[in-house]
């Protein structure tokens, strides 16, 4: 059984499907205030900004920067240390919690405000996973 099969599984939510959908076809589909314009995150069917429904489900552009990350070094289902934990701050403007691929985990590879983009991986058949990568697709 591979490490990625061993993570817990997101479970979707009616209010949260379209996120994941969105994700299995390689998207980060975002939604937007309908009074403000605001973009937000997590998925939820009424705006955190103004409490209204007008709320419109977009296609995200995918690219982010390191806002803040933590080093994890003990065993985790589904992880093998060391992985970074981060929040990333999405180009349209919400923070996301996520993975950091494709770049060695340590503080000299591990910039702050550094340029990153979606790495959607698969966990199963079902849910895709947003974690990100350094822009470019590799470690700097």
């Amino acid at each position: 059984m591979s490490a990625a099969s061993q993570r817990p599984r997101p479970l979707p939510t009616p209010e949260t499907q379209h996120f994941w959908d969105g994700l299995r076809r390689g998207e980060l589909l975002l939604q937007r205030c309908g009074d403000t314009g605001r973009a937000y995150f997590p998925p939820r069917p009424f705006s955190p900004f103004t409490g209204t429904r007008d709320v419109q489900v977009f296609r995200a552009s995918g690219r982010a920067t390191l806002y803040s990350y933590v080093i994890h070094h003990r065993s985790a289902p589904g992880f093998t240390p060391p992985y970074a934990i981060a929040v990333v701050t999405l180009e349209e403007g919400p923070r996301l919690m996520t993975n950091i691929v494709d770049c060695p985990q340590t503080p000299e590879a591990l910039l702050l405000d550094m340029e990153l983009e979606l790495a959607p991986t698969p966990l199963d058949e079902e849910i895709t996973l947003p974690l990100f990568r350094p822009a470019g697709g590799g470690a700097p």
